[in-house]
């Protein structure tokens, strides 16, 4: 559920706008546009494909957990499959970010996409044995996020300027909002009426198919020339620069990551555990989606970079005193109030972070051509944030039955990283600003 809102995942600092030239995959140059709001049709195409993605997972995947967990009855068993996901991932990122940058980016794409589809055709396939399994899945469905969304990122940021890349997070959240309003609330309803496990089964056979859509329009996407040489290295290199800019902006990208790596799938699992209705977590996911639709849809309308740093400082507040429900006694009630608030201000921190992000890849021309290097390094920061969220779920496991706010306490510990990453990020949102600034008044 919270995949498929952060899967926006998420982009970074205008910089100073004068001057500002990009070659993107070889093919030709120019002057970034700060002031366009529009988007073309292969970004609406690129849209298109994320928000079938978006669907496929919000029909299986809000659930999968559950399903992990009423197969084992163990939390553990979840921890280690989002671990394994997760290292897989971000090691993919890594290795395939050569493919990418030198040979073909959209057979990157098209795999990870396929390589998704059928990590829930095999979770079919196994039934109830895939608990099993969990670290062959995690790493199956590992290799798939990776490829499609290192493909995905490099993409989106040739595809999009500085000035409507808002309007485009915007878009991937409502869409991504929109999936949740529907997918999970059908989900929920085919599971409870069906007996036994059919309901699952129906839903992952539909998710597979989904995605087996999206490589079938992912075709329309153009081909883009590959470029460059593939430094393996060079996130490394920015990280040790004093100065560097990136330095601040990892930092800020694992602080996000802490946070992503318990709420990608434990507030599902939560509300599952205080009702043990697959429907009321259809219902749940129905309720804040809808919230989260109408709030990226404001934010991504009205944010402009100049308010970014107060935005994203509002949201990280909010987002963090949002988890105060959640001290009370658990129940439907407590954390449809902490998903609510969560799905109204996470869109006034994330879009900012994400923006600014990928706009600090394209602040000059020599980092622009160094973009799957920098979208790795991106990943690298989200992989190292996810981990350490993961690793301190598995270790406050065994204190969940001795006390009713070790829960709460893991929540409220992960979900006030926003508040550092904002911190963290601060300096980089105001050049941001600064830059667009300037570019306008020189135009």
């Amino acid at each position: 559920m919270e995949q498929g809102k952060h899967a926006v995942q998420s982009r970074w600092h205008a910089g100073k706008a004068r001057g500002n030239m990009r070659t993107v995959s070889g093919e030709g140059s120019g002057k970034r546009d700060f002031t366009t709001r529009t988007l073309d049709g292969q970004a609406v195409l690129l849209l298109a494909v994320q928000a079938l993605l978006g669907t496929a997972n919000a029909l299986s995947g809000t659930f999968l957990p559950i399903y992990l967990w009423k197969s084992s009855q163990s939390f553990a068993v979840i921890g280690w499959f989002n671990l394994t996901q997760f290292l897989v991932s971000g090691l993919t990122f890594w290795l395939a970010g050569k493919w990418v940058k030198e040979h073909n980016k959209m057979n990157s794409l098209r795999l990870g996409v396929a390589l998704s589809g059928l990590f829930y055709f095999v979770v079919l396939l196994l039934g109830k044995s895939a608990v099993t399994y969990v670290v062959p899945l995690g790493t199956m469905i590992g290799i798939g996020n990776g490829l499609f969304w290192l493909a995905f990122n490099v993409v989106y940021f040739e595809v999009t300027e500085p000035g409507n890349r808002d309007r485009f997070n915007g878009w991937a959240g409502l869409l991504g909002s929109g999936a949740g309003i529907v997918a999970p609330w059908i989900s929920g309803w085919l599971i409870t009426v069906s007996t036994g496990e059919r309901g699952y089964h129906i839903i992952f056979t539909v998710s597979s198919v989904i995605f087996a859509v999206a490589v079938v329009l992912s075709f329309w996407l153009k081909k883009r020339k590959a470029s460059g040489t593939y430094e393996w290295l060079h996130g490394y290199r920015q990280l040790r620069q004093k100065g560097n800019p990136w330095r601040y902006a990892v930092a800020a990208i694992i602080c996000q990551g802490v946070r992503e790596g318990v709420y990608m799938f434990f507030i599902g699992l939560l509300v599952f555990l205080a009702t043990k209705n697959e429907g009321k977590l259809g219902n749940f996911s129905l309720v804040t989606s809808l919230v989260a639709l109408v709030s990226f849809w404001l934010v991504g309308r009205l944010l402009k970079p100049e308010r970014r740093r107060a935005a994203m400082l509002i949201g990280a507040i909010a987002v963090t005193a949002v988890i105060a429900p959640l001290f009370w006694p658990l129940s439907y009630r407590t954390l449809l109030l902490f998903g609510i608030g969560t799905a109204l201000f996470m869109p006034l921190y994330i879009l900012p972070m994400t923006s600014t992000v990928f706009d600090l890849i394209g602040s000059t021309e020599d980092s622009a051509k160094k973009r799957e290097e920098f979208v790795v390094l991106r990943e690298a920061g989200l992989t190292a944030g996810r981990i350490v969220g993961v690793a301190a779920y598995l270790l406050v496991l065994p204190y969940m039955e001795q006390s009713t706010y070790v829960v709460p306490g893991l929540m409220l510990a992960v979900g006030a990283f926003p508040i550092l990453g904002w911190w963290l990020m601060r300096g980089l949102v105001g050049r941001a600003a600064r830059g667009r600034q300037e570019t306008e008044t020189s135009s």
